[in-house]
């Protein structure tokens, strides 16, 4: 079975060409960064405009490294969702399109179903159920696996996600876009334990069990933002707009005194207050229902630190880590292709009157 993914949900037009669930033939993926680092981020008008630019080309590459043509594809897999609704909708109807002309039934694939498979893209492969931590520039999430197509959300951001935090972080310092990997690479010879930045564990009794908290930080640091009454007991919920204001203020400060920023020492110590929440909250939630495999996904979990840090702590509780390479943690047409390869036995194909959305279903 030929399975031909697309994906347009952001600013990377990406396809893909899968033989059955294991076999990926090619992967091409278009990139915007280039684009909207003049404007610090990604501008969902031009967005959609280079995914209708770039498209055709990059469906028409896929399918020519793989050494097939379109009349041969069984399946189509696109992203439905989340995302920004232009880039989207580029993709979705270019693949309802191409459906109803060759008569290919087409799936709508959620894209944190992308995220949560493709670590099956490896060769090293995961058993059921696994706990998935999904961090990127719009979500971060941790859910319960149950199956190919079967998955429980256990937590998720309450304001900020992971990734967004790191590029307006990265704006802040004046860092390039996209943040992340700036943040990630000054923080390599800065010291975290320079700046007592705050982790809102969102929880009254969930501890700290890792060693890497900054120095003189205190192992619990509780999220004060909310009313005590909403506060969840062991909650896997997570918020990183306090650590951006964290980070803000520090700034100010330091400016007003005349103080030289210390941009390496900041990123760092931003950096390992984000990892500890992420690293920490994953390994409770896999405590919490007894699992003993974790998988990582999801743009941010390219992080070298994130990597690193999640390994340490799942060695320590003698659990295994399953994470894909980076060009499988960012957005690209494989994952995609292999979530619509299981996704198509459960659904019936796609209708012509379907749309996409914002929000993840899942």
């Amino acid at each position: 079975m030929l399975t031909l993914g697309i994906e347009t949900s952001c600013d990377d037009t990406a396809a893909a060409v899968l033989k059955d669930n294991d076999i990926l033939l090619s992967s091409v993926l278009s990139s915007q960064d280039q684009i909207h680092t003049r404007f610090g981020g990604v501008v969902p008008e031009l967005a959609s405009r280079k995914h209708l630019e770039a498209i055709v080309p990059i469906v028409q590459e896929a399918l020519d490294r793989a050494s097939v043509t379109l009349k041969e594809i069984d399946l189509i897999a696109v992203t439905q969702g989340p995302g920004l609704i232009g880039s989207l909708l580029v993709g979705f109807c270019y693949a309802k399109a191409i459906s109803y002309v060759t008569r290919i039934p087409y799936v709508g694939i959620d894209h944190m179903a992308g995220h949560l498979l493709a670590v099956f893209l490896e060769e090293g492969k995961p058993e059921f159920p696994y706990i998935a931590l999904i961090v990127s520039g719009g979500t971060s999430s941790i859910y319960l696996a149950q199956s190919y197509t079967s998955f429980s959300l256990l937590g998720r951001t309450r304001d900020d996600a992971a990734g967004e935090a790191f590029d307006k972080v990265a704006k802040l310092l004046g860092l390039p876009y996209p943040g992340g990997p700036r943040v990630s690479a000054e923080a390599m010879a800065g010291n975290s334990a320079a700046i007592k930045f705050p982790r809102a564990w969102l929880g009254r009794s969930l501890s700290f069990q890792g060693g890497h908290t900054s120095a003189g930080a205190s192992p619990v640091v509780r999220d004060t933002t909310l009313p005590s009454s909403t506060v969840e007991d062991e909650s896997l919920d997570f918020s990183f707009s306090g650590l951006k204001t964290a980070v803000l203020n520090h700034c100010n400060q330091s400016r007003q005194k005349d103080i030289p920023l210390q941009i390496q020492d900041i990123c760092a110590s931003f950096q390992e207050s984000i990892v500890d929440v992420l690293v920490e909250k994953t390994l409770y939630a896999a405590r919490k229902h007894n699992i003993q495999t974790i998988v990582m996904g999801g743009g941010v979990s390219a992080n070298p630190r994130l990597r690193e840090s999640m390994l340490d702590r799942c060695q320590q509780e003698e659990k295994s880590l399953f994470v894909p390479r980076p060009s499988f943690c960012t957005d690209n047409g494989a994952m995609i292709a292999l979530a619509g390869f299981y996704y198509a036995r459960k659904l019936v194909p796609g209708s012509y009157d379907q749309d996409v959305y914002s929000r993840s279903q899942i």
